[in-house]
Parts: C-alpha cells; sequence; structure tokens
C-alpha cells in the first residue's frame, strides 16, 4: 500500500514537472519575437527632431513657395472741361472710366436750351477732353455740316474763298464775291440767294446747286 502512494505521488509529481517546463518554453518563444523598443533618456529627447520637423525636411524645394497676386492699380483722376448749354461750365475732376454723365453733373446739369440728346451721356470721357453740349438751334446747324461733309457738299455759307474755288465755275475772284456779299449781307438763306452774288446767274447755279449747301 505504502508503494503505491509513493509511486502515484512521483507520477504526478512528474506530470507537473513536465507541464511547468512547457510553460516556460512556450513563454520563452514568444519574449524572442517580442521588439525592442529603445526609450531614449531626457537628454535625447531634446534633440530628437519631431515628426513636423521631419515632414518638412522631407517636401521637396519649392513646394512652399507663395504666389503673391499682383497689386490692383489704383483709379486715377483726370480732368474734363465741360462746356456749352450747360450751368456751371468748367473743368471738372473725375476718375478714370467714368461716363458724360457724371462729368455733366458736376457742372449742374444742361440749360433749358440744350439739346439734351446730342452727347452720348453713356460714353467714357477722358482726360483733357472737351465735352460740349449744344443747343437745340446749335445742334441742327452741326448735324446738317456733319451730313454736308458726308455727301462732299460745300456750305457757301462757311465755306473760306480757297474751299469756294473747288466749286465749278467758281474762280478766285468769284470765291472772293461771295465771301464779300456774305459779310455785307449775312448768312445765304436758301442755295438759290447765291445767283444775288454779281456775276453768278441760272446758267454758272445750275452747274454747282447740287454740291452746295446752306446748312
Amino acid at each position: 500500500m505504502m508503494f503505491s502512494i509513493r509511486f502515484f505521488k512521483t507520477k504526478y509529481a512528474g506530470l507537473i514537472g513536465m507541464f511547468f517546463s512547457l510553460v516556460m518554453f512556450m513563454t520563452g518563444c514568444q519574449r524572442k519575437d517580442e521588439a525592442i523598443v529603445l526609450i531614449p533618456s531626457g537628454e535625447d529627447v531634446a534633440e530628437f527632431p519631431s515628426l513636423e520637423a521631419v515632414e518638412q525636411a522631407a517636401e521637396p524645394a519649392g513646394s512652399s513657395v507663395t504666389v503673391q497676386e499682383p497689386a490692383k492699380a489704383e483709379p486715377q483722376m483726370i480732368y474734363v472741361y465741360v462746356c456749352g448749354a450747360v450751368r456751371d461750365p468748367g473743368v471738372v475732376e473725375v476718375l478714370e472710366g467714368s461716363r458724360a454723365e457724371e462729368a455733366l453733373r458736376l457742372v449742374g446739369g444742361m440749360t433749358a436750351e440744350a439739346d439734351p440728346f446730342y452727347v452720348n451721356l453713356a460714353e467714357t470721357v477722358t482726360d483733357g477732353q472737351k465735352l460740349y453740349f449744344p443747343t437745340l438751334e446749335e445742334a441742327e446747324t452741326l448735324e446738317a455740316e456733319v451730313k454736308a461733309t458726308a455727301e462732299g457738299l460745300v456750305n457757301i455759307n462757311t465755306a473760306s474763298a480757297e474751299e469756294l474755288c473747288a466749286l465749278p465755275g467758281i474762280g478766285a475772284s468769284r470765291a472772293a464775291d461771295i465771301v464779300r456779299y456774305r459779310e455785307q449781307n449775312g448768312a445765304f438763306q436758301t442755295k438759290e440767294d447765291i445767283m444775288k452774288v454779281s456775276g453768278i446767274k441760272q446758267n454758272a447755279y445750275d452747274k454747282l446747286c447740287d454740291k452746295i449747301t446752306v446748312q
């Protein structure tokens, strides 16, 4: 009986020893696979570069260049002479790129006699420009002169002696007579009035009537 008890203790003691040996062996294998991490001391941490510094050093040259937008030029002031049928004619100062309407406002607007449609108030004015607002009567004359110029007509009320010589049948002497008549009698009211000038009769008039105007 004593022999059986000793044999039992010996048997189970061996098994327990083998179990602990196996546990220690497996624990040792796992420790071999673990990574060894070295933690620097306090002095080494101060010298160790930060993650931000490492990322900045890794950026390619020129990647952090800041592109500056060109400075916008400030608008300049310009001067415009506003005259004619306006309330307070004179030189006004406006911003570059301003419209004629702004220049007109600075002189108090048009008078009652002005032609409100002759000048394009939406046009852009320029430095040193003369902005003239004609009366209704002046506007009619100006438009007639523009039309006559476009059609190649000679205004016998405003043409010089040299310009009158361009008309068929009109020489230097006859041109001087036309100018003298205007000075003594005033403007011609109709084209036919040119026959009141000495030396100009119906035949001469028929040759130049399609080439002259009185407006």
